[in-house]
């Protein structure tokens, strides 16, 4: 009997507790939105601060920008619970559902309508580079600025596309790799610090605009398949009466809405179009699924042209590889 009254009063603490914390969690207060460093955090705190201005006056949150030097800092900051809500590229995106528990609800469209976006190669305008085809005929002679390896555009979309289907390792064709956000990589080749860079339309377009002297000394020599635009995520464990707030803000943000006076929509759609992006559509982390073949693709070519690994290791991960890819196709299909 006196075991029954304890554990009765045991699990009517451990309820209340739950309880508790539940009031806890759905009190957001704040919310620290995380945004990855294809530039300059002054450049970018440019263009965003009139968004989140826009998104803490509208949801009641106090909203703070969060940045950090490289991709990998806004990823592990979801993951420690120190970004609730961010903005990712497709690859870094990846990383932050696989390892950060996030989960894409939304994603960016572009302001001409556009169904995503592409990855450059750029080199200077005077360069005799002037395809891809001009880079892969001459091992060892050029330099590369090549993009955060959690870059979708920078990274993981030149990796596959022009690199990895036609067995380059970029370690042992450039002379010297270099590493940077697409900012810096463009002014890397404007100034003949390197001799082609990755870059995406995007990131070009606003270079045009905050730099047009320096975009003017590059030019495009290579421009990939179409990649899917960028998704929003947020902390899978977010409250689900924050979760259908924050929704809320971004499906209706630079749409009109009854009642919504037409200053306002102008006003969203130029907070949005500086952003480079048209108003915001519903996504789910089923928008990953062909950038995880990308991925596995990439992995697949690596492992076929690695001499080194034994001929049963390297059948076993291929199988592997092969599995996966076979379940990512029925995920599209279904």
């Amino acid at each position: 009997m006196l075991r029954r009254t304890i554990l009765k009063a045991t699990m009517a603490s451990l309820a209340l507790a739950a309880y508790a914390q539940n009031i806890q969690a759905s009190e957001l207060k704040e919310v620290n939105f995380g945004i990855i460093s294809t530039e300059s955090s002054a450049n970018l705190r440019t263009v965003w601060e009139p968004f989140l201005a826009d998104m803490e006056k509208l949801t009641g949150y106090k909203v703070n920008a969060f940045f950090a030097p490289d991709y990998a800092g806004v990823i592990e900051g979801m993951r420690f619970n120190k970004v609730q809500v961010a903005w990712y590229g497709n690859a870094s995106a990846m990383q932050a559902v696989d390892r950060a528990d996030g989960e894409i609800f939304a994603q960016t469209t572009s302001k001409d309508g556009a169904p995503g976006y592409w990855s450059l190669l750029l080199a200077h305008k005077d360069s005799p580079i002037n395809s891809l085809e001009d880079v892969l005929k001459a091992p060892g002679k050029y330099t590369l600025g090549n993009g955060d390896p959690n870059s979708t555009s920078g990274f993981l979309v030149p990796g596959f596309y022009a690199w990895g289907q036609n067995n380059i390792d970029v370690r042992k064709h450039f002379a010297r790799v270099v590493t940077g956000n697409h900012e810096v990589n463009a002014l890397a080749v404007a100034n003949r610090q390197v001799d082609l860079a990755t870059n995406n339309n995007e990131n070009l377009e606003r270079l045009q605009k905050s730099q047009p002297a320096k975009a003017a000394e590059v030019k495009t020599i290579w421009k990939s398949p179409l990649i899917p635009s960028d998704p929003i995520v947020w902390r899978k464990d977010l409250p689900e009466a924050d979760k259908t707030k924050i929704k809320a803000f971004f499906m209706t943000y630079g749409t009109r809405q009854p009642g919504k006076p037409a200053e306002r929509l102008n006003r969203e759609l130029k907070v949005l179009a500086d952003l480079q992006w048209g108003p915001f559509r519903e996504s789910s982390n089923k928008q990953l699924l062909p950038i995880r073949q990308l991925a596995l693709f990439r992995d697949k070519l690596k492992i076929e042209a690695d001499a080194n690994m034994a001929a049963d290791e390297k059948a076993r991960k291929l199988a592997e590889i092969e599995a996966k890819l076979a379940d990512l196709n029925r995920q599209m299909g279904s």
